[in-house]
Order: C-alpha cells, then structure tokens, then sequence
C-alpha cells in the first residue's frame, strides 16, 4: 500500500512537472515571438529615420558641396579637395540607403514580398559577388503581412549563411505557391555541412545558431517550417508555410517600376 501511495505521488508531481515545463515553454515561445515583432518595428523605424533624417542631411550636403565645386574651378587644388568630398559624399548616400532599405525594404510594405525579394537578391549578387538563379513567383493576392516579413527575414538570414559559410560560387532560390501553403527554398552549390554540425542543427540547442533560431521561431508562429538538407553538394534550406488568412487582390505596379522608384 505504502509502495503504492508512493507511486501515485511521485506520477502526479512528474505530471505536475511536464505541465509546468510545457508552459514555460510557451512562454519562453510566446516572449520570443514578441521580441522578433519588435525587432522588426525597430528596424523598420531606424530604416525610415536614416532614410528621413540622416538620408536628408548628407543630400543637404552633396547641394553645399556642389557649390563649393562651381566656386573652386579657378583653383585646382581646392577644387580636387572638394571634388574628394563630394566623392565621400555620394558614397555615404549610397551606404545609408543601401542600410536603410536592407533593415527594412520599401518595397516589402508597398508591394508585398516577391518584389522586396526580387530587389534583395539582386543586390545581394551584386555584393556578394555570388551568381544567383532565382524563380520568384508573384502571388494571386498579397500574402498577410506577417507572413511577408517572415519570409524575408528568412531569405535574409539563408543568403546570409550562404555567403559566411558554404563557399558557393552559385545559389538558386525558389518561392512558389503549392495547395495552401508558400515554399521558400534557399540552395547553394558550395561545400555543405558536416555531418556533426548538420545534427547541431537539426536540434534546438543554444550551439544551432541564434540566426536559425529566429528563423525557427518566426516560422513557428505561423505554424510553418523549416527544413535542412546538406550533403557535398551543396546545402537546401526550405521553409513552408501554410496560409490561412487570404487578402484583397492586389492591384500593384510592376516589381521593376517601383523597384526603380525605391533605389531613387
């Protein structure tokens, strides 16, 4: 009887254990979810005060500095001075829109993610020096906005591995619609992971990386995710989401019109 009682007590405290660790975890979920959305807000903050504030004052220089160049054309020593400053100049304009739209993109809340993703890519090639086949396919309607800002934040972190850790010369990326659901699907054709590392990953210890755990956890509220494949061939990095709210059709231009608006 003794035995018996002991028993029972010890299966209701495990009991009483398993259910305080399952809400702890979904607090831990739920706390995580909550920092991911405000970091997002900040970016997207930080990306229009540069872009407002910072962009503004650097083209209020470029107009004192073009000033400064028509006054110094009878001197050549100041005038190669100036046009050096002028150079600088220009150079930070670009530096602080490429920052700008890479924290958060324009095109992502304009016109949806196949545009914003299409204008990443090619200037992460660009960058990168990486060849990248891509197939982006538009969607009937503009996907929910968290679902938009999942997917580019992956596409950021996967081309982000790509470029720190494989190697690769060549990448292909493929963003399709299939039943109910949006695949996004990052692969490079570099050295692949080792078979150790690939475990680490597979996993949800701290050691996976604290990029692929974002990834993980944005795909998780939405009730995707994430797939891992690696070989010597090369590494596949797949994230599937289901779509279970639909929006109005979207009536947007076109990704190069408004792609070309962006960069201005």
């Amino acid at each position: 009887m003794w035995i018996l009682s002991k028993h029972l007590k010890l299966s209701q405290a495990h009991s009483e254990l398993e259910t305080m660790i399952l809400k702890r975890t979904a607090e831990l979920q739920t706390l995580s979810q909550r920092l991911l959305r405000v970091q997002d807000e900040e970016r997207r903050k930080l990306a229009r005060d540069l872009h407002d504030s910072t962009g503004q004052t650097l083209a209020a220089l470029k107009i004192s500095v073009s000033f400064l160049e028509e006054n110094c054309k009878e001197d050549p020593a100041r005038l190669a001075i100036v046009s050096d400053v002028a150079k600088l100049t220009d150079q930070a304009i670009e530096e602080i829109r490429t920052m700008s739209y890479l924290l958060h993109p324009p095109l992502l809340d304009e016109v949806g993610f196949a545009c914003a993703a299409e204008w990443y890519i090619e200037g992460f090639a660009k960058r990168s020096g990486i060849t990248i086949t891509a197939e982006i396919a538009n969607s009937p309607a503009r996907l929910p906005k968290r679902l938009e800002i999942a997917l580019f934040r992956v596409l950021q972190e996967s081309l982000t591995n790509v470029h720190r850790h494989s190697g690769a010369s060549n990448a292909s990326i493929y963003f399709r619609h299939q039943d109910h659901a949006v695949i996004l699907e990052v692969r490079d054709f570099g050295r692949g992971i080792p078979e150790e590392r690939l475990r680490l990953l597979h996993g949800v210890s701290a050691e996976s990386g604290v990029g692929l755990a974002g990834m993980r956890e944005r795909l998780h509220e939405l009730d995707g995710k994430l797939e891992i494949e690696s070989d010597g061939r090369g590494t596949s990095m797949r994230a599937t989401v289901p779509i279970y709210a639909t929006s109005l059709p979207s009536q947007w231009a076109g990704c190069s019109e408004l792609g070309a608006s962006a960069q201005a």
